[in-house]
């Protein structure tokens, strides 16, 4: 089946639906990674997004019941330029295109990747409207410009869990040594697993949670995940995490540490056209090691909006962006990129490592 992609700018790409008709809209972007399209695709990050694989070859490992991140698939659209459906992997259980049509959501290919990735570098992430109807381009371009903007809409809050839970991995057994308050923006659960593993007791708190009510469960550490959208805009989030700056060690991944940079007193921007991929540099600043990282974000945190008591830890290669931050005076610290690494690699897995030190110090 026919599909058409069409951009606010009025770039037309076409492709073929593997999953059927439908339409969809959002944000388009791309991502550089070779693997890890389950978790990719069910990072709660990507939400409201249309995300498209510079990959060519996409499906050829099926998908398992392991490799999820959250409870449903989360991107609004998945495109590629190869959909592959005989899969050959031995934990899988189901094709992709089986998944995608299980949670209703569109899958194209016979795209052009090079070309829509070339035009987003170029132009910047922008706006786009799929559909499989022979609806005349013009009216699909006018429907993906009438799209709300990511800053008018507080996807946070769709991600989020709708009441507290204490999670538990029953692959790691045995008695907790922390307990630690994690606020889920967008949380991912190999996030949880990493924590329990270090013998984390997780309290999870919905995105709405107060100051008071997450200090009222008594915990040794808070944790904030990462999610979708603008930070700019989740300015009551912003306010419960200041008024927990001074009060307990404190550990920020990707939309977690844009919170802490605005807590801080700073500011975040939007980049032209984001990081995603499982090969992006990082430089840390205080050991000069290069670690290759796991990276989803549209978003950075401006470096000169903050003020002199943090430090900037961690710096992105490519641009300079900053990556990691610090606070000179308090147990708080922040990394841009995924060091829970689902999917990527494992280089940044210490900074769990830590959060744990922070905690026992405190």
């Amino acid at each position: 089946m026919k599909a058409i992609i069409a951009l606010e700018d009025g770039t037309v790409f076409h492709g073929h639906s593997f999953t059927g008709s439908g339409e969809a809209s959002g944000e388009i972007v791309f991502n550089t990674g070779m693997t890890g399209y389950q978790e990719l695709i069910t990072d709660p990050s990507y939400k409201g997004q249309i995300v498209t694989m510079t990959y060519p070859l996409i499906g050829n490992y099926g998908i398992n019941a392991e490799d999820v991140e959250s409870g449903a698939i989360q991107v609004e659209a998945f495109v590629m330029r190869e959909y592959e459906d005989d899969y050959s992997n031995w934990r899988a259980t189901a094709t992709l295109k089986d998944y995608l049509l299980k949670n209703r959501i569109l899958g194209i290919d016979q795209v052009d990747t090079r070309a829509i990735t070339r035009h987003i570098r170029l132009a910047g992430a922008m706006k786009a409207y799929l559909s499989t109807d022979k609806t005349n381009i013009e009216t699909l371009v006018r429907k993906a410009r009438q799209i709300p903007s990511l800053s008018d809409r507080n996807l946070v809050k769709q991600v989020s869990c709708p009441a507290p839970y204490v999670w538990s991995d029953p692959d790691q057994p045995g008695e907790a040594g922390f307990k630690v308050a994690v606020l889920d923006c967008g949380l991912k659960i190999n996030q949880l697993r990493l924590l329990s593993k270090r013998g984390c007791k997780c309290h999870v708190f919905p995105c709405w949670t107060t100051a008071d009510e997450i200090l009222a469960s008594n915990p040794d550490g808070f944790f904030i995940s990462n999610g979708p959208g603008d930070p700019a805009i989740l300015t009551d989030i912003v306010e419960t995490v200041t008024k927990l700056l001074d009060k307990l060690p404190i550990f920020g991944i990707c939309l977690g540490h844009q919170i802490l940079g605005q807590a801080f007193g700073g500011k975040t921007y939007k980049l032209k056209f984001g990081h995603r991929g499982e090969n992006q540099p990082v430089k840390n600043l205080e050991t000069g090691k290069v670690e290759i990282t796991s990276q989803n974000h549209g978003y950075a945190v401006d470096p000169e909006s903050l003020p002199p008591e943090v430090k900037i830890t961690h710096i992105n290669l490519n641009d300079n962006t900053v990556e990691g931050m610090r606070h000179l005076n308090l147990p708080v610290f922040s990394v841009q990129h995924h060091p829970e690494n689902a999917p990527g690699p494992h280089d940044s897995e210490y900074l769990f490592d830590l959060f744990i030190e922070a905690m026992k110090k405190n």
